[in-house]
């Protein structure tokens, strides 16, 4: 059975690792070029625009003109409702955070100030 089109749907659109290359350099600089996008990130200007299509598409990224440049920056309300879900897991891991600073504590012993127990 065929893959659908990541057009249009966020998760679709954010699995490629590359678009969330792209995605978490628009939210540190803000706007950027294609061109400085596909060079700070390594890769094609070709790639780029074909990963920044499928962004545009499904709504995560903006662009405007400027002269003869587009200017792509990052429309994070689009992220809404991946945040929304990927909020359903915190609480696995926040109690697997609260075991794994219990086993750390209990095999480090007891600190320096402690209270020294006598048998």
């Amino acid at each position: 059975m065929p893959r659908p089109p990541a057009t249009r749907d966020v998760f679709l659109a954010i699995a490629e690792p590359r678009r969330r290359d792209i995605l978490s350099l628009l939210g540190r600089v803000g706007e950027s070029g294609v061109g400085a996008i596909a060079v700070t990130l390594d890769m094609a200007q070709p790639a780029a625009s074909k990963h920044l299509g499928v962004l545009r598409e499904a709504g995560v990224v903006r662009v405007r003109r400027d002269g003869r440049q587009r200017l792509y920056s990052l429309q994070a309300d689009r992220l809404r409702a991946v945040h929304e879900w990927t909020r359903t897991f915190e609480r696995y891991w926040s109690s697997q955070t609260d075991r794994i600073k219990a086993r750390a504590e209990q095999a480090a012993g007891p600190g320096p100030h402690a209270p020294e127990t006598t048998p």
